[in-house]
């Protein structure tokens, strides 16, 4: 699989880790259920990308599970933090939302979802640290105007439509900025049902 799986370095980095360049997300450790439901969201066409479109759309099931799989086998380091430029204030308000939420506005926590460490949760829920902030504030954007989808009920088509720009910028900045902790495999599947109806919650 892994000979097979070396086209895939071309955007997302040897072995899946993520390049510079700021906008292919890092694949590599992601739970198999929620890189095989991206895989099959590309397929459909709930997700769109040229390539990725045009690679998987003949590809079936159990080959889209056996490259979820391989991928998320693979235990590799994480990059270092780095400086997100935020202000005290915008680091207060990031945190608020990824550890609070905003349920006067029906916003829930992001660690409700993808883990107390954010570094995911299985068996679909990725984790969201160190991802580059120009890829978040693109997915969050694509949800907001409707030209990304997931399996329904789509949840964060849902909680992306209740943010506002500023919020999605600083909740990006702030994620991409934080280092990822000593244990950054995802979290373990927790008997609490999610905050919100989630069609993608499970492989």
């Amino acid at each position: 699989m892994a000979e097979r799986m070396k086209a895939c370095a071309m955007c997302h980095g040897r072995e899946g880790r993520a390049t510079s360049a700021g906008y292919f997300p890092r694949i590599a450790g992601k739970p198999a259920g929620y890189l095989f439901n991206q895989l099959q969201n590309f397929r459909e066409g709930r997700r769109r990308n040229t390539a990725m479109n045009h690679l998987m759309q003949y590809m079936s099931d159990d080959y889209l599970r056996e490259m979820a799989a391989y991928f998320s086998s693979l235990d590799l380091p994480y990059p270092p933090a780095r400086p997100s430029g935020l202000t005290a204030e915008e680091t207060r308000l990031a945190e608020t939302l990824v550890y609070r939420g905003a349920p006067q506005r029906q916003l829930p926590a992001c660690v409700s979802c993808h883990g107390a460490d954010m570094t995911g949760k299985l068996p679909a829920m990725p984790g969201l640290l160190t991802l580059p902030a120009d890829y978040l504030i693109g997915q969050l954007g694509a949800w907001q105007t409707g030209s990304r989808h997931a399996r329904a009920p789509d949840c964060m088509a849902t909680v992306a439509q209740r943010l506002t720009a500023d919020e999605v910028s600083v909740l990006a900045r702030w994620l991409s900025s934080q280092a990822v902790p000593a244990n950054p495999h995802p979290a373990p599947a927790g008997a609490q049902p999610l905050p919100i109806t989630c069609g993608s919650g499970g492989p």
